[in-house]
């Protein structure tokens, strides 16, 4: 986190921020030291006046759907998102900030954020669903007995509908580290920018409108994983 001296310095000269969005949802320690490797100046807050004269929105974390949007509302973070991405800002999504920017979850039947139409569900229902029956589904288990969940660990990603420009420079079929039980379903597909294979297609990276978003975790993804956030960051990175 940027000390109070250097973060009013940025702000009084004008110089471009990201925004971490904090709501006790976990993992923003290891986002901090990618956004420190790369050499991006940040704030982190769950106040949404200290975000308000970011230039962009990281919204990470790891943890429990309906728990993260009890704090989002809690906190009033819930509506400051949902007013950033209706003025066209750039939000960043990970992991469970990649999830509850959908309509709805499994997770514990919750209603989110609702900034792309589309649902959560659990992998082990679209593993169902592509062996619908009992045997079907035994038989599957017995030949893919690797496949736990959560889905965690490495996998690797193909670009799909053009990829997205926060992938420049990052070869398809790269690895990124996963660790997640709930799958993205968005309505339209076509916002599927990145996928992963685990039992079912795994849609891994999502672009709508200002909105980019990674099912995976960049920040724990070794060189790859911080040529994505430099790529987020950026504009930021030439002013600075």
């Amino acid at each position: 986190m940027l000390s109070p001296l250097f973060t009013c310095a940025l702000s009084c000269y004008n110089l471009p921020m990201t925004g971490i969005v904090d709501y006790n949802a976990g993992n923003i320690t290891s986002l901090e030291r990618a956004l420190r490797a790369v050499g991006a100046p940040y704030i982190r807050s769950r106040n949404p006046g200290d975000l308000e004269g970011a230039d962009r929105l990281i919204f990470p974390g790891d943890g429990e759907a309906g728990y993260a949007m009890e704090q989002l509302s809690l906190s009033g973070l819930d509506s400051f998102i949902k007013d950033w991405v209706s003025a066209g800002k750039p939000l960043l999504g990970i992991c469970i900030g990649s999830q509850i920017i959908f309509d709805w979850s499994e997770e514990g039947g919750t209603r989110c954020l609702g900034l792309i139409p589309g649902t959560i569900r659990h992998l082990s229902g679209l593993w169902k669903e592509r062996h619908p029956t009992e045997r079907e589904h035994g038989e599957y288990a017995m030949l893919r007995p690797s496949l736990k969940i959560p889905h965690m660990g490495w996998n690797d990603v193909s670009f799909c509908n053009g990829g997205t420009m926060l992938s420049d420079g990052v070869d398809d079929h790269t690895d990124f580290y996963f660790v997640h039980s709930y799958v993205i379903q968005p309505d339209d597909p076509c916002v599927i920018k990145g996928y992963a294979d685990y039992g079912a297609m795994i849609p891994a990276m999502v672009e709508y409108g200002s909105i980019t978003a990674f099912q995976f975790h960049p920040e724990k993804s070794g060189g790859p994983g911080l040529r994505l956030l430099r790529n987020f960051v950026r504009e930021d990175l030439a002013a600075v």
